[in-house]
């Protein structure tokens, strides 16, 4: 059911600096910055050759991300995004298999322009999901 890894994403308190240390440092392509205010963050994408890195930093005082930039001050891995080719038929799938989907259960528009769905972290192996229709 799940395509390819689409990408890791990466919690930042600093999004300026952490972009300079893919840019300047490692010397990726890095994206300009793209404001998600309906998810409580900024992103940019590291563009790889076979995948990417999202670095995320909050955006205003309800971001979803400020509890795990305030334990994780230095930054951390935050989730992972597969590809669906229908999220729709993903999210049933699993919630029937006893999956939690985070929010109201209804995809919403991701940073890329397409239907996401997260997944709880407990039911996978502590991790956030994230499921992207491609």
């Amino acid at each position: 059911m799940i395509g390819r890894l689409n990408h890791v994403a990466i919690a930042v308190k600093d999004l300026d600096a952490a972009t300079a240390i893919y840019r300047d440092t490692l010397g990726a392509k890095v994206t300009e910055p793209l404001p998600q205010p309906e998810h409580g963050v900024t992103v940019v994408f590291v563009e790889l050759p076979n995948s990417k890195v999202e670095l995320m930093s909050p955006l205003g005082e309800n971001s979803t991300i400020q509890g795990f930039v305030d334990k994780n001050p230095a930054g951390g891995i935050h989730h992972v995004c597969y590809e669906v080719d229908d999220i729709i038929a993903a999210r049933d799938r699993m919630t029937a298999q006893g999956a939690r989907v985070l929010g109201t259960g209804e995809p919403k528009i991701g940073a890329h322009g397409k239907p996401v769905i997260f997944l709880h972290p407990k039911d996978f192996l502590g991790t956030l999901v994230e499921l992207e229709q491609v």
